[in-house]
């Protein structure tokens, strides 16, 4: 098989429709648009939830849930992601945007506690699980909180 044997599959490309294009096209005149009225005219038509006039639902429905402008969102990462470093590394947010094991820092990093370490590193980061903490002292490492 070679690219330029390459075809699409029959029915799934459709010719567009010139619509306007004089009466022998079969859509000319009056282009699909009906008659007359407001969806006849160019930019005629209403905005998205106009129900002519009558109150439209979004605004007859009550508001619901809050939104907590405080609230503090953390990049995760698990334990078993800091078994790739080398022994005695100090591991901080920006070495793991680098390497790539965070994509977005947003207010810090938390360190959850899924899977093993056997390494011992030392690890800063904005927030850390219990049991992310236990795993990285039992494996002789050191825990460090940065805001």
């Amino acid at each position: 098989m070679y690219l330029h044997e390459l075809s699409p599959v029959p029915g799934s490309k459709k010719k567009e429709k010139r619509v306007g294009r004089g009466v022998g096209s079969g859509i000319g005149v009056r282009s699909t648009r009906g008659q007359k009225g407001q969806w006849a005219r160019s930019g005629g038509g209403v905005r998205p939830g106009f129900e002519g006039g009558q109150m439209p639902i979004s605004r007859k429905l009550p508001k619901r849930g809050f939104k907590n402008v405080w609230r503090r969102e953390y990049s995760e990462i698990n334990i078993a992601d800091l078994e790739n470093f080398e022994d005695g590394t100090e591991i901080t947010a920006e070495l793991l945007h680098d390497v790539g094991f965070v994509k977005k820092i947003k207010d810090g990093v938390k360190v959850l506690g899924d899977g093993e370490l056997t390494k011992k590193l030392n690890v800063k980061a904005a927030k850390f699980t219990k049991a992310a903490e236990e795993k990285i002292v039992a494996a002789g490492g050191t825990v460090e909180v940065v805001r």
